[in-house]
C-alpha cells in the first residue's frame, strides 16, 4: 500500500499527532542541529496544513513556527544589541552572548522538548510567554 503525503511512519493515537510531532522535532532539530533548514522545513508544513490540519497538528504547528520566528527574532535583535553596546572586542559582549544560550537558548530547548512529550502523548500545550494562545 503506498504511502500518503500525510503518512509519517508510525501510527497515531490522535488525528494530526504524528504531524505534531514532527513540528516540534523540526523545532528541536532547528535549535540544535540544522538551524535555518529545519526552519524552512517547518514554516513550509505550516503553510501547507494550517488550514486542513486536525486541531492537534496545526495548534503545535503554530506553536512551533512562531516560537521559532520569536527565537530567531531574540537572538538576533539581542545579540546585536550586545554588540552594539560594548563592541566585538570587549569583553563583557560575549559574556553577555554566553549568557544569552546558557539562559534564553537552553530555556527554549526545555520548553521544545516539553512540546515534543506533549505532542507524543497527544496534548496541546503552549509555550509560556511567547507562544500563541490555543484556539
Amino acid at each position: 500500500m503506498p504511502l500518503s503525503d500525510d503518512d509519517f511512519g508510525f501510527t497515531e493515537e490522535k488525528a494530526g499527532q504524528n504531524l505534531a510531532v514532527l513540528a516540534e522535532t523540526l523545532f528541536l532539530i532547528n535549535l540544535l542541529l540544522a538551524p535555518g533548514i529545519a526552519f524552512a522545513i517547518l514554516l513550509s508544513l505550516w503553510l501547507r496544513y494550517k488550514d486542513s490540519a486536525p486541531p492537534l497538528a496545526r495548534q503545535h504547528l503554530k506553536q512551533a513556527t512562531f516560537v521559532s520566528l520569536w527565537g530567531g527574532l531574540l537572538i538576533v535583535s539581542l545579540i546585536a544589541l550586545f554588540i552594539l553596546i560594548g563592541g566585538l572586542y570587549w569583553e563583557y559582549t560575549w559574556v553577555a552572548v554566553i549568557l544569552y544560550f546558557t539562559c534564553i537558548h537552553s530555556t527554549l530547548v526545555l520548553f521544545g522538548m516539553f512540546g515534543l512529550i506533549k505532542a507524543l502523548a497527544g496534548q496541546t500545550w503552549r509555550f509560556p510567554l511567547i507562544g500563541p494562545r490555543n484556539p
